[in-house]
């Protein structure tokens, strides 16, 4: 039964900010039939409070799954090194149960139910995806456990009347609206109207994908713009050649693509090795796909969304700059801080926050904190409508510009001017 994280932690990851729960009490537990209640206070151990969260180590998710695990352990430790959080006069370490959900939905919510009622978790922190999300989100609703997320972009997941859920990051019809008012702008500059620009959308057949063509496909018609292809990436994420061959022929002006990491590994990928001259080519998830360290030179041009930035200018009390905390991050991790890991330590700096202004560890003073949130921290604003969606902060476009993401929008975050159209292949070096 695999139920807790096998990943071993990198060098200086091992702190009292994690707490790993061993498949073998869970067993012995089970082989004697004890049905564990719900507690009806939050898990106190000693000096420390104890987070929950079930997150994808295994299974198609599992990089994007450690960036998440590694974003909520670093904000932890950071955190607790800071003094930990103050409330009733006392200082709390905070601690993380983590558990695989294997990337699968159905393993998500069972894994929810355990960190509930068997661990006696009373705050959850979010696993990766939206698809985890909404597997995850009726089991906290239903025993009113508040629960902050950093991954599940989808919309759909605030229509729901959801009460205990909030989430740092913007819904996922955001991404790419950015590429595509962009290209309008540099359209409007060059003297041509926007309506006269072309759109091919190609996505994973998943929740968030949709929602990214929805907010493509919004702003494209209301700009006049012409969809001119609208497919599906195969399930196996392995060849998008046949929508690349009908992109070479229609000659779009802007190609979005949405499959998470293998999504844009594979469009950078073949979209080079087709040599198919697009003026755009947006992606969602450059940063967590490596597309620069993997493909060098064929991932200049590309535009891609993101929720954050470290060349940005916020600032907190834990991590201070935006820049600081990636430093701190590739110092534990010896890998470049991606969004997914930045918005997932917002997380939870999101609930220490709530902690210290509810005075209480009780789950309904917290969910009232949670829910009067307006916190400045080194990922951005903080602040939650009726929904639980943060409505504070922005999206970020960035485009790689001699091997580097170089932030082109919005333009007060700018840090260069966009490259549109991209150069054809034949007259790149």
């Amino acid at each position: 039964m695999k139920t807790a994280s096998a990943r071993s932690f990198p060098a200086g990851a091992r702190s009292g900010s994690v707490t790993r729960i061993r498949d073998a009490a869970f067993c012995a537990l089970a082989g004697l039939g004890l049905a564990l209640s719900v507690p009806a206070a939050a898990r106190v151990e000693g000096d420390a409070i104890v987070l929950g969260a079930a997150v994808s180590l295994s299974g198609k998710y599992a990089t994007n799954g450690k960036n998440t695990q590694d974003g909520y352990t670093l904000a932890a430790k950071r955190i607790n090194e800071t003094g930990g959080v103050k409330v009733g006069g006392k200082a709390y370490q905070l601690k993380i149960i983590f558990y695989d959900d294997e990337s699968t939905s159905a393993r998500g919510a069972q894994l929810a139910e355990r960190l509930i009622s068997q661990d006696g978790v009373k705050f959850v922190l979010g696993p990766y995806s939206s698809g985890l999300t909404k597997a995850i989100a009726p089991v906290t609703e239903k025993y009113r456990i508040p629960m902050v997320e950093g991954n599940g972009a989808d919309r759909n997941l605030f229509t729901q009347g959801y009460r205990y859920m909030f989430a740092v990051l913007n819904t996922s019809d955001y991404y790419l609206r950015a590429a595509i008012n962009l290209a309008a702008e540099e359209a409007q500059r060059a003297g041509k109207p926007p309506k006269s620009l072309r759109v091919a959308i190609v996505i994973e057949n998943d929740n968030f994908s949709q929602d990214v063509r929805d907010g493509v496909e919004e702003d494209a018609k209301r700009l006049g713009m012409q969809v001119v292809i609208d497919d599906k990436l195969p399930p196996e994420l392995n060849d998008m050649s046949v929508t690349l061959a009908k992109v070479k022929a229609l000659k779009p002006d802007i190609l979005v693509v949405s499959g998470h990491e293998k999504g844009a590994a594979l469009a950078v990928r073949q979209v080079a090795e087709m040599r198919i001259d697009v003026p755009m080519l947006a992606l969602t998830h450059c940063d967590s796909a490596q597309i620069i360290e993997k493909f060098g030179k064929s991932a200049e041009f590309a535009v891609c969304g993101s929720q954050w930035d470290r060349s940005l200018s916020y600032k907190d009390r834990w991590f201070g700059t935006a820049d600081q905390y990636a430093q701190r991050f590739e110092q534990e991790y010896h890998y470049e801080a991606p969004y997914q890991a930045a918005e997932s330590s917002a997380a939870v700096l999101a609930f220490a926050d709530a902690f210290e202004r509810a005075g209480s560890f009780d789950t309904e003073k917290v969910r009232e904190a949670l829910a009067a949130t307006d916190l400045m921290t080194f990922y951005g604003p903080l602040k939650f409508d009726q929904s639980g969606k943060n409505i504070a902060k922005s999206m970020v476009l960035y485009q790689v510009q001699d091997g580097k993401f170089k932030v082109v929008a919005p333009g007060k975050w700018a840090s260069s001017k966009v490259i549109y159209p991209a150069p054809a292949w034949a007259r790149r070096k």
